[in-house]
């Protein structure tokens, strides 16, 4: 059975969504089982209804039934029209014949409705789940968690190696997995977070060692030194000529060569030299590597950043 609740376009194309589409008879049993289907938004017309289509017929989502609202909160247009050309998850609530086609009434409130109480509501903290990124905001990443229902993942929860702007990370659909860091049961709403799911210092300094000369990007200029991220959760720190400060603080972001001098585990450590600053450039985001995902552990209670033998500790405690 393919699980339900995931992030809207993650079940379009299953076996099971293609069978509720398969015919007005599958539609019609669909509906009766009160199955959520899955389609593609083809139109918001200019009652603001979005135009779903659904194979074997045209689902249409009145405006008041295109989003889920937390109490309080009212719907926004541009929540609805951006919908174009992406995939909802609804509920079939009525089937008509019109002019000879088939048209299908759906909710997609309905879906995210029950995908908040039968899913999200009995998640706890530190509860792994799988979420597609929406839209990048300097505040942070805003993600589908479920039939499109929204989480705040705030930038400083991305990664250890800070970046100024979500953007540095992710793109705008890219689909990875987050645990549960906190959640405010009265407003419905769920935070999330991703560092802890990138590994440890040791985990990722061991792919690295004192000698090799590899490429990383810088984060922040300090004027003591550049701190040069080698990996989404771990940087080292060049020490650069004060004079060259203030050229490097124009390439924060940017790709550079980086010969490693020392790595330190007990003080969590790695001293780096720059190799040719003035090559620096922009490229794409590394791929991540994922070193805890749903698949492996569906619940974290304990996360610890920093090595054993180190006597600062960076640990994360979900729950608290």
């Amino acid at each position: 059975m393919v699980k339900l609740y995931r992030p809207e376009g993650g079940y379009l194309e299953s076996a099971q969504n293609k069978e509720h589409l398969a015919s007005p008879a599958a539609l019609e049993r669909a509906m009766n089982m009160g199955a959520t289907v899955e389609g593609v938004v083809t139109l918001c017309d200019e009652n603001m209804r979005l135009h779903v289509d659904l194979g074997c017929a045209e689902g249409i989502i009145e405006a008041d039934e295109a989003i889920w609202c937390r109490e309080g909160e009212k719907q926004k247009d541009i929540a609805v029209i951006t919908r174009v050309g992406k995939a909802v998850a609804c509920k079939i609530t009525g089937l008509e014949n019109r002019c000879g086609r088939l048209i299908a009434r759906l909710s997609r409130k309905a879906a995210q409705r029950e995908c908040m109480s039968e899913y999200l509501s009995h998640l706890s903290p530190g509860d792994l789940l799988a979420a597609k990124v929406t839209h990048l905001e300097p505040v942070g990443a805003f993600l589908d968690i479920g039939c499109g229902i929204s989480s705040l993942l705030s930038v400083d929860c991305i990664s250890v190696s800070r970046i100024s702007h979500p953007r540095d990370r992710l793109r705008v659909g890219m689909e990875l997995p987050v645990a549960v860091k906190c959640i405010q049961k009265e407003a419905e709403r769920i935070y999330v977070t991703l560092k802890e799911l990138l590994g440890t210092w040791e985990e990722n300094a061991v792919s690295f060692e004192a000698g090799q000369t590899v490429t990383g990007v810088i984060r922040s200029v300090e004027t003591y030194g550049v701190f040069v991220e080698l990996a989404p959760n771990l940087a080292g720190l060049a020490e650069v000529r004060e004079k060259e400060i203030e050229e490097l603080r124009g390439k924060i972001g940017q790709s550079v060569a980086v010969y490693i001098k020392s790595i330190v585990p007990e003080r969590m450590k790695i001293k780096l030299v720059l190799i040719d600053a003035a090559s620096a450039q922009t490229l794409p985001p590394s791929p991540m590597r994922f070193f805890i995902t749903p698949e492996k552990a569906s619940h974290l209670s304990r996360w610890q950043y920093s090595p054993a033998l180190c006597p600062k500790t960076v640990v994360t405690v979900f729950g608290e």
